[in-house]
């Protein structure tokens, strides 16, 4: 079904929705990845223009709230730290990826293809006017991203690559030559076709996008969505180890960020709220995980942590019947079978693919029957 707007509010780092708690900046980080000088830089940003916080969004992207003063101070702060390379461009860089791509396991590196990716939407200026909401994929071939339902996504069969709309297999399978260029053109045709449709799924007719791509595979493949994050000691392939670590509720205070950046390695954001760390020798990973643990961040893939979510909800948010992000903490004492992403309103906001969503009413929570 199609919104009753034809573009979206959707914030950047240049311009920032106005919440309840102040203005709100988004930073995209095509695949999630960041230096650590990057991450240093936005932790500075937080603390200077900010809450103090870093808030890790379901694209892999960081999210700066309580900005009292000055945005544009902090747009230029991210625009000197590498992150903001093209204004007329930067609410759509949105590319999620698997985050342990070219490290762990054998699937496909992608890291390349992101990439160049990114490069590619960036050129084209039509595609400027893709609304803010509209998301690629990129999934090396482990099942990791194509359950996230991207607009436009490729998952990697070995040399070649399957190409999704909406997270649906549409039978095109294409050369790994072509991933990029495909990608772009089916978004450039969103942009045409769109009418008031933000996703492709709110098309009429999504297939329209490739309607001149010749189908040669069975359009029934699926990949079922992810909600947990790889966390705790992971061995890489080149001998190497990441730290995987989850952030309760997504909420990553500056000064933790500040000691992650220490670490002076390259880190990754996943769609699931948490950060990874790469390229440690054991002893660096094993210095790193007796700072890092200590102050907050999860590396137990068996903690209740990551079985609950939530949406910002009060005080920063004016929609929310709740503070959300309370009642998700206190409900960690009380682990259930599946996941549990609690919202303040029926907008749902960062609702997870799968599991339940808690509405606050203002007297309890009560089940979210309606899909997002």
């Amino acid at each position: 079904m199609a919104r009753t707007r034809d573009s979206d509010a959707c914030p950047g780092a240049l311009h920032v929705h106005n919440a309840a708690d102040g203005a709100l900046a988004r930073i995209r980080l095509p695949g999630g990845m960041i230096t650590a000088a990057q991450l240093a830089a936005v932790a500075a940003a937080a603390t200077r223009w900010g809450s103090g916080t870093l808030e890790l969004t379901s694209r892999a992207n960081i999210q700066i709230r309580g900005i009292q003063q000055d945005p544009a101070a902090l747009a230029d702060a991210v625009a000197a730290a590498g992150l903001l390379p093209s204004p007329t461009h930067e609410r759509i860089r949105n590319i999620v990826a698997s985050p342990l791509s070219g490290r762990v396991g054998t699937t496909t590196d992608v890291r390349a293809t992101v990439v160049e990716l990114d490069e590619a939407i960036r050129a084209r200026p039509g595609l400027a006017a893709l609304p803010g909401r509209f998301l690629f994929g990129i999934d090396d071939g482990r099942g990791d991203i194509s359950g996230l339902g991207a607009d436009a996504a490729v998952h990697f069969l070995g040399d070649s690559a399957a190409l999704l709309l909406a997270g649906r297999d549409t039978g095109v399978r294409l050369p790994a030559t072509q991933v990029v260029p495909t990608l772009v053109d089916v978004a450039a045709r969103f942009v045409d076709l769109r009418g008031k449709a933000w996703r492709v799924a709110e098309l009429d007719d999504p297939g329209a996008l490739v309607a001149d791509l010749p189908v040669s595979a069975d359009a029934s493949a699926t990949w079922e969505p992810l909600t947990r994050p790889p966390v705790g000691w992971i061995e890489q392939r080149d001998g190497r180890v990441a730290l995987g670590a989850a952030v309760p509720l997504g909420v990553l205070p500056a000064r933790t960020a500040e000691f992650l950046a220490a670490i002076d390695a390259p880190i990754a954001i996943t769609p699931w709220r948490s950060v990874l760390v790469f390229d440690l020798d054991e002893a660096r990973a094993d210095t790193a995980l007796r700072v890092l643990a200590p102050i907050g961040l999860v590396f137990d893939e068996h903690s209740p942590w990551l079985s609950v979510s939530a949406c910002t909800g009060s005080p920063g948010c004016a929609h929310s019947a709740a503070d959300v992000r309370a009642d998700a903490a206190a409900a960690v004492a009380e682990p259930a079978a599946g996941h549990r992403h609690f919202v303040g309103c029926e907008r749902a906001c960062g609702s997870p693919p799968v599991g339940e969503v808690l509405v606050a009413t203002g007297d309890g929570y009560r089940p979210r029957t309606a899909p997002p």
